[in-house]
């Protein structure tokens, strides 16, 4: 009994150890965009439950969750660049959860039936091959924040994946449709920003090894 006294007493100073790093964590105004970039990715168990009922109102729903979990993409960037709140964990955590986000959504989908398989397989090594090139350039001192076309590209993979996620007839418009009419576009972005980025980085990191 003592000890286990005695662990519980730890436990709880730790627990509560954590739980103050937290306060001041967040209560700090510089960490608001990281904070912002956090909940996207807090988003994503939440929206792949919501799939799974296939019912059209939470789908709705989910579709909503989506689009607000975008938003703080623009938002977090918003707020380090006008308050001077930028920093390299920022961008680098700032598209890794987009990707977390977007690429969770989409492999749903397919599971689904609502997106081709084989558009999803290369967008997701396309994301995965750029995330791996971020990471050796992060180990040699280089940030390698995300391009104007990359924007765009996020941009057409979140309207796609909003339109299949309500996959319904919506507002007299055909959702799947749309969504795979800007899944097309979307793909055609994702892979041409990604030979942008081999393109412009691979060989710099070959010569700065």
């Amino acid at each position: 009994m003592t000890q286990n006294s005695g662990f519980s007493v730890q436990g709880r100073k730790k627990l509560s150890s954590i739980l103050s790093q937290f306060k001041l964590y967040v209560n700090e105004p510089s960490n608001l965009p990281n904070l912002l970039t956090f909940s996207r990715i807090l988003a994503v168990p939440l929206i792949i439950v919501l799939l799974y009922s296939g019912n059209r109102w939470l789908n709705l729903l989910t579709a909503v969750l989506v689009v607000i979990a975008a938003i703080t993409d623009g938002l977090d960037g918003y707020v380090a660049r006008k308050h001077g709140f930028e920093s390299n964990l920022g961008k680098l955590l700032d598209p890794l959860a987009d990707k977390i986000l977007l690429l969770s959504t989409m492999v749903m989908l397919v599971h689904l039936q609502r997106a081709p398989a084989w558009i999803v397989c290369l967008i997701l090594c396309r994301e995965t091959a750029v995330t791996g090139l971020r990471a050796v350039a992060a180990d040699r001192g280089m940030v390698l924040a995300a391009s104007a076309l990359a924007k765009y590209k996020t941009i057409f993979q979140v309207v796609a994946v909003v339109a299949l996620v309500i996959h319904y007839p919506f507002l007299g418009a055909n959702a799947h449709a749309v969504g795979i009419f800007f899944l097309w576009i979307a793909f055609i972005y994702t892979m041409w920003t990604g030979y942008s980025y081999f393109k412009d980085t691979f060989l710099l990191l070959i010569t700065n090894e």
